[in-house]
């Protein structure tokens, strides 16, 4: 019989400068089966977290040298490490120091003295959470799909790796910057591109919650050379290729129509010969044969 794999122990980084904040936590904590790790400062916190990357992180906020909100800003800094969740931890109460934590990237924030049962239970939420998160991203990255995801202020929150090499190959190692003014174009419809490069189309796939949006990144290309490619990949008309890039592009039958000059109904038509010939059933499968068609041709 095959010897039972052991689930690794999650590792939850304790950052304190206080023993007594430090004992109790410890000895709290690895009675929950967890693997505790232990800095007295916010630099040891950070180097520890490069050579072990934690899944949680309670955070003290006052702390000579290097404060918590400081060492949160840093880790959320590093790519690697943005993800994982910051509980912060402190005697502070004020208003201002709550959105202080949740601006430099914290979670959460607990009040001393720390009451274990509470902090066990946040820490599982945040925890499944930040597990949700980057299962779904690692999904979008494993997709080959170009995507990034900007705030309401148009900050790039964060980009599939595909996105990232697209816009280095087009336009140089293009720097971190506002897209606002491109968000807006497409919120109301209009069509936008990179700020720094014009050969690079933006698109808006949708809103993921109050303040994230998802968009999409593709080179500008001339629609015939599209349109032949799906052509040619899929033995179509060069009336049904044309009907499937549209598609692909998140329109309708009747704006189709309209842009290609026909009925809706031989709009109907043709799209009945697409699925056809493509074996699939539906507009979604057809327009995602399509992407994946032009992508592996970039």
């Amino acid at each position: 019989m095959p010897p039972e794999r052991q689930i690794p122990r999650k590792i939850v980084l304790v950052v304190d400068d206080a023993p007594d904040t430090v004992d109790l936590l410890t000895t709290a904590l690895e009675e929950q089966d967890l693997t505790v790790l232990v800095a007295l400062d916010g630099e040891k916190a950070i180097a520890i977290a490069r050579r072990i990357t934690p899944d949680i992180i309670l955070l003290d906020a006052v702390m000579p040298g290097m404060d918590g909100f400081e060492t949160c800003r840093r880790l959320k800094l590093d790519e690697t490490l943005a993800h994982i969740p910051v509980i912060f931890m402190t005697g502070l109460s004020e208003t201002e120091h709550i959105v202080h934590a949740f601006a430099v990237g914290g979670v959460d924030y607990v009040t001393k003295p720390i009451v274990m049962e509470q902090i066990l239970v946040r820490m599982r939420v945040h925890q499944e959470n930040a597990r949700m998160t980057r299962s779904a991203r690692l999904a979008l990255d494993t997709s080959g799909r170009f995507l990034l995801a900007v705030d309401r202020d148009g900050t790039v929150l964060w980009t599939t790796p595909q996105a990232r090499r697209l816009m280095s190959r087009q336009a140089g190692d293009l720097p971190p910057r506002q897209l606002k003014a491109e968000l807006d174009l497409l919120r109301e419809g209009r069509p936008a591109h990179h700020p720094d490069d014009p050969g690079l189309v933006l698109a808006l796939l949708g809103q993921i919650d109050a303040d994230e949006f998802l968009l999409r990144l593709s080179r500008a290309k001339d629609d015939d050379t599209e349109a032949a490619l799906l052509q040619a990949g899929f033995a179509l008309t060069a009336r049904e290729a044309e009907v499937l890039l549209w598609l692909a592009r998140g329109k309708s039958n009747r704006d189709i129509a309209d842009i290609l000059a026909l009925s809706p109904r031989t709009v109907d038509k043709h799209l009945e010969m697409v699925f056809r010939k493509l074996g699939v059933e539906n507009r979604t499968a057809a327009s995602s044969l399509a992407m994946s068609r032009l992508v592996e041709q970039r």
